[in-house]
Formats: C-alpha cells, structure tokens, sequence
C-alpha cells in the first residue's frame, strides 16, 4: 500500500477489526435489536469502534443509536474474539455491561427492539447466545468466562 500524502510504500497488516457490544440492563431484562442490515436477526447493541474512538464512548454512542437509550456503562465483561464469531470478517468485540431507564426504541440499523429474559430469547446473530449465556451464568455464579473457554 502507498501512503496517499507522500507515496511511500507502507506494510500493511491483517488485524481483527474492533467492535463493542452492550448488555444494556432494564427493568424486565435486557436489551435486544432486531438487526436491519444483514446478518439479520436479533443481537446485542453494538458496533464498530469509529478510528480516534475510545470503546466506551463507542458503546454508548452504539446503545444510543440503535435503542434510543442512554446507558451509564458499568462494567466491562469479557472481550470475545473467535476469528468466526462474525463471518464478514475477524472482529473482535468487547462487551459492556450498563444500565438505562426508560423503553428501548429501534432506530440507525434496527427494526425493532425490545426487553428479553433468559426464559424468551429469540434466535440471535453472532456468538449473542453464547454472550447472554456467559453473563446469565456469572449474574447467577459471580463467575466469568474464563480466557481459555473455545
């Protein structure tokens, strides 16, 4: 690749490209999007972290976007980075755990949003199920996934 300001050849690298995602905690569950864009299906808020972005700024600009919710970030979970969690590309997503009043409302890259107990999940993109079980496990244990977990 040639930098386009002077026309050096520079290296170029294949690296995992960085997303958030949010567990948005509400009173009656948490926070689900029904995905616009393909993949389809239903997910966790989240997204691409903007170049100059920091990732918790990012997760709640996410959460914003796509349930109309301001979150207060609480902590953050596990990072998830199976090279297949995504199959456009190898992605690597840093969860966050947060809180928000209020009713989610589907907006940027969502259809519909809305609340979801472990008890009535819907089918979902990604590696969101294993995401939700990871934290379902540690809300009821304490523990979390261990760094080691396929």
């Amino acid at each position: 690749m040639h930098c386009p300001a002077c026309g050096v050849t520079v290296a170029t690298y294949r690296n995992p490209v960085p997303t958030v995602d949010i567990i948005i905690e509400t009173e009656g569950g948490v926070v689900l999007i029904e995905r616009k864009n393909p993949p389809h299906g239903w997910a966790l808020p989240g997204g691409f972290v903007d170049y100059g972005e920091c990732y918790e700024d990012a997760a709640r600009r996410e959460a914003e976007e796509e349930t109309g919710l301001r979150v207060t970030l609480t902590e953050q979970f596990h990072t998830y980075s199976d090279p297949k969690r995504d199959a456009r590309q190898h992605t690597a997503s840093t969860v966050f755990l947060a809180t928000a009043d209020g009713h989610p409302v589907a907006a940027d890259d969502a259809v519909r949003a809305g609340v979801f107990r472990p008890d009535n999940l819907p089918a979902l993109a990604f590696d969101h199920a294993r995401i939700l079980s990871d934290y379902f496990h540690f809300k009821e244990t304490g523990r979390r996934p261990r760094p080691d977990r396929d």
